[in-house]
């Protein structure tokens, strides 16, 4: 698949923007008829997302059907079930000096947005932000990664066979295109990657004042404290870690656990992987239930990572790199405290899980607010107090408890980061809410009361203002 040209980028953009007077005005109808039409594509196509998936990096069908497939149609679904309720308009409640207006807001389409979606899950989050954008009203452009190339493929040609190109458009090619890309004026920006990618794309939109969303990630912490039921958290640690190869970006990045049930809880995730995976490297490298790494750079990234921390004060407690050819590691975790290395400033973005013993939970949440601002925070107990101590005292894009990562699914929740881990949200009626802008309207009467303080100034229309700034 060649690169799209920098002339048909031109073309497809003012054909777009030539179109969006008619695509905004699309009815709930309209929009709904556009979203079973991508439903219908999907169920037919099942096998073909699988087999494009796998060829980027040999993703088990059962996670590609779990983790990407079963929740675009859930999304679609939910968009389909609420959007006409999404778009009516929302009264607005009066104000005494106002009691005779009406007011309400609308939810508007944006116009023309661009959309930039990452590698690790390369169908659903190109398609979930399409589906909110769609759902809005929106014309799109959307610009897959160069990386995951089958699967961007296969969404150009999803996307060729549903929808016009003045409508919907894929953009293929890499980082010349991206930034080609980013000097048009859209009307929003969403944008899935990282922090330092963010940025660029930032500073690009505040070039032409486009709104941005960001969806970033960072370092999600798990703790666990000596109250929480081991056996369960561990099983899930392990699931939500190693899923996907840890290519997540809501996957725990490390585990904070109180010291005096540290050992209990390392026999409990050494045990679940070798349940999930074999009891040894030879066996787990050979398992079809793991990813690979996506490219040989964070394949690299990922052994010197590891290597450093194995030298300076880390113990390996299982898996390591076996040197096969493959981009392949092995879930692997570590036990150390050293808290100045790349393990423990950089996000991980793989199957690399760093165990931190904490002696008071004061400690561990320090540890946390340390780092810039997770995606996440996963609060594995059952002391009240303990929970609520967390929530508190730290900030992240979002909180579970006794869960891990399966907040991605929730179509009633925002989906989103703060600070360094992004802004905005994701998802159902927040990611509507994204890709629209809610218009204030407000019509008012001949009986103005307000107009009693149109000029010119009397003492009466004094005493008057005087009134309302104390009584109202």
């Amino acid at each position: 698949e060649q690169p799209d040209s920098f002339q048909r980028i031109e073309q497809i953009f003012q054909e777009q923007q030539t179109n969006k007077i008619h695509i905004i005005q699309s009815t709930a109808a309209e929009r709904i008829s556009k979203l079973k039409k991508m439903e219908a594509w999907i169920m037919e196509n099942r096998r073909a997302i699988q087999e494009a998936i796998y060829a980027d990096f040999r993703k088990p069908k059962l996670e590609v059907e779990s983790q990407e497939i079963f929740v675009i149609l859930t999304e679609i679904r939910h968009a389909i079930r609420k959007l006409k309720k999404w778009m009516k308009p929302t009264p607005v409640r009066r104000t005494l000096p106002l009691i005779l207006t009406r007011s309400w807001i609308e939810h508007v389409p944006r116009g023309v947005v661009l959309i930039f979606s990452p590698w690790n899950f390369p169908f659903l989050l190109s398609i979930g932000p399409l589906i909110s954008a769609i759902a809005a009203g929106n014309c799109v452009m959307l610009k897959p990664s160069e990386i995951s190339i089958h699967t961007s493929r296969l969404i150009k040609k999803m996307i060729r066979e549903l929808f016009p190109e003045d409508e919907i458009a894929v953009i293929c090619g890499g980082i010349n295109v991206a930034t080609e890309l980013l000097k048009y004026s859209f009307d929003h920006i969403y944008f899935t990657g990282s922090s330092e990618v963010g940025k660029i794309v930032m500073t690009a939109a505040a070039n032409n004042l486009s709104s941005i969303t960001l969806e970033l990630g960072g370092k999600s912490p798990a703790i666990v404290d000596q109250t929480a039921n081991l056996l369960d958290a561990a099983k899930k640690i392990v699931w939500g870690k190693f899923i996907n190869a840890g290519q997540k970006c809501v996957a725990p990045d490390y585990v904070l656990v109180q010291e005096n049930i540290l050992s209990a809880f390392m026999d409990l995730l050494k045990k679940n992987v070798t349940n999930s995976y074999g009891p040894d490297e030879i066996q787990r490298a050979a398992s079809p239930d793991l990813a690979r790494i996506i490219d040989d750079r964070h394949y690299q990234r990922l052994k010197n990572m590891i290597s450093e921390a194995a030298g300076k004060d880390y113990k390996i407690e299982c898996g390591g790199i076996p040197d096969n050819g493959d981009r392949f590691v092995t879930p692997t975790i570590l036990s150390g405290n050293n808290l100045d290395l790349k393990l423990m400033q950089e996000e991980i973005f793989g199957p690399v899980l760093p165990v931190i013993p904490f002696s008071t939970l004061e400690g561990a949440i320090e540890i946390i607010n340390q780092r810039a601002k997770p995606l996440a925070v996963y609060i594995f107990s059952n002391n009240r107090q303990n929970i609520q101590k967390v929530s508190k005292l730290t900030s992240s894009g979002g909180v579970c408890i006794n869960e891990v990562s399966i907040q991605f699914t929730h179509p009633n929740l925002p989906f989103g980061g703060v600070r360094e881990s992004g802004f905005g949200n994701a998802h159902g009626y927040f990611g509507f809410k994204t890709f629209s802008h809610e218009r204030a309207f407000l019509k008012g009467s001949r009986w103005n009361p307000l107009k009693l303080l149109y000029p010119p100034y009397t003492s009466f229309k004094e005493k008057l203002t005087d009134i309302l700034i104390k009584y109202f």
